[in-house]
């Protein structure tokens, strides 16, 4: 089995990031490489895209910038092959981080933004995944993490489209471990509370927003990009490969109260 070096890093695979051009993608991306990973970064902004490909290429790891509109089946699925290809056909991780969040009351939801959190938070990695596990069939090995959220587990007020993509999420791992465990690939998610992204920190930022989530984290705090990211590499690398169809929550307690 070797030793910790060995079991915790990811040196000589390909992996697949797809949302990887900015926050918990991006900072999954950089680990990846500096753990030893050749990395494909997904993404539909190329302008942020480029900035992301740069910073992953710091590491001394080979980069490719794949652009993929994953608002649609056909979009993620295109994204899949190109990333694919470049990779030179095979990838030994996918790491499905795209998505959306929009925040309204049932009531006042639209048909729109209901369609396009499903299609980005769970179409898109049924998508995806469906055509990047092919290749990790035959070579019998493969290591698949989709980022979820805590409220794939628990109701949250306003987040009625987020929670039922992110539930339906939870589950398609369950299943997809399941039935490609026989292949040797495993198959899991994380679950994220509030995550200090650049986007996170411009939301969450005003105390009088803040306030009332941190009050029901037990840890007080939100999480960093490097958080989930070290998660994320534990789960694509060897010491995690006894575990397969899990959530697992990083998300200061916030379920568990």
């Amino acid at each position: 089995m070797g030793d910790y070096t060995t079991r915790f890093n990811v040196r000589g695979k390909k992996a697949i990031v797809t949302g990887g051009s900015r926050g918990i993608g991006q900072e999954s991306a950089r680990v990846l490489a500096e753990a030893g990973a050749e990395v494909a970064l997904v993404g539909r902004d190329k302008e942020a895209l480029a900035e992301s490909e740069a910073l992953v290429k710091a590491t001394g790891q080979t980069v490719h910038a794949i652009p993929g509109d994953l608002r649609t089946a056909a979009g993620a699925r295109q994204a899949a092959k190109d990333a694919l290809a470049a990779l030179g056909g095979k990838a030994d991780i996918l790491v499905n981080c795209a998505g959306v969040a929009r925040i309204e009351p049932l009531t006042e939801l639209s048909q729109e933004d209901w369609d396009e959190t499903i299609a980005v938070n769970l179409t898109a990695p049924f998508a995806f995944t469906q055509e990047v596990v092919g290749p990790m069939i035959e070579q019998k090995a493969g290591k698949i993490v989709n980022v979820s959220s805590q409220a794939g587990s628990v109701a949250i007020d306003g987040h009625g489209a987020y929670c039922a993509s992110k539930g339906g999420l939870n589950l398609l791992t369950k299943v997809m471990a399941a039935e490609w465990g026989p292949y040797n690939i495993q198959v899991n998610a994380v679950g994220p509370t509030v995550i200090l992204t650049k986007l996170g920190a411009e939301v969450w930022g005003p105390p009088e927003k803040a306030g009332p989530m941190l009050a029901k984290i037990p840890l007080g705090r939100f999480g960093q990009p490097i958080e989930v990211a070290d998660l994320v590499l534990f789960l694509s690398c060897a010491a995690s490969d006894l575990i397969t169809g899990d959530v697992i929550l990083i998300d200061g307690g916030y379920t568990s109260v």
